[in-house]
């Protein structure tokens, strides 16, 4: 029995230390967990807001150097360049409407340039064997690339970077800018062009994933884990309050 106790009324309020020890840990651990997702969902409509702003901007010329990729993130630029696919990539496990598919991500040999981007062309559904990887066409020639700056995500742990590399890996499950940097024998700028729409240099399904697009998906899980703290509490404080045996023995006398 804990020596931790008041009365209210008919009802003692006497604690389990168990109880207190695991309330104690849950309640700010459902906290920490429902910050973490309501602070997602802001860096998502932040970053959403971004993207709104660049939306409808007009194109601007590609830099040769891009030594803060940040600075880039979502704005529309312009490039020409020849594609070359000895080094395409296959990006996996992308969706659109319920199918399975990949992005097609390709590098381009910057015009006048020795440099090379990549330009995600798109999506591409995948084969009914998922061994085997689509047959696409490139088209070849300069083409005049517009679309908007994709910086992809560091923030990954993937078993892909231990794996042998002696041999060309089409296929990849992550967009790892370091890998991929590592891996070509040129000089490729640390950003991807997400191809325009209204392309024609050689673009498949072009709906690119917006932000926020599951921003309700972190706000609902926020609001969970803070009704979880919400009812550990109650739950400790309905545990924890007994009635009292002495007040039921002055009653029946």
């Amino acid at each position: 029995m804990s020596d931790l106790q008041f009365r209210i009324s008919d009802y003692v309020f006497r604690p389990t230390w168990l109880g207190t020890l695991l309330t104690i840990l849950s309640i700010p651990l459902f906290i920490k967990l429902g910050l973490w997702q309501y602070h997602k969902a802001e860096q998502k409509q932040a970053l959403q807001g971004l993207l709104d702003t660049y939306a409808h901007a007009a194109p601007v010329a590609l830099p040769a150097s891009l030594d803060n990729p940040e600075e880039w993130r979502f704005r529309r630029v312009e490039v020409a360049g020849v594609y070359g696919t000895r080094y395409q990539i296959f990006l996996d496990n992308q969706v659109e409407e319920g199918q399975a598919g990949y992005h097609v991500i390709t590098p381009l040999n910057i015009q006048g340039t020795k440099r090379q981007v990549l330009v995600d062309r798109g999506w591409i559904p995948a084969e009914a064997n998922h061994s085997e990887l689509p047959m696409v066409t490139t088209p070849t020639g300069v083409q005049q690339i517009v679309g908007q700056v994709w910086v992809p995500s560091a923030k990954f742990y993937s078993l892909e970077s231990a794996q042998d590399q002696s041999q060309w890996q089409a296929l990849w499950q992550n967009m790892d800018m370091k890998r991929y940097k590592a891996s070509v024998p040129f000089d490729v700028l640390p950003i991807v062009i997400r191809l325009d729409p209204a392309s024609q240099a050689g673009g498949f399904s072009r709906d690119w994933p917006k932000p926020a697009e599951r921003i309700e998906t972190n706000l609902g899980y926020a609001y969970q884990w803070f009704g979880f703290a919400v009812a550990a509490f109650i739950i400790y404080l309905v545990v924890s309050f007994k009635k009292s045996k002495v007040s039921g023995t002055h009653a029946n006398k």
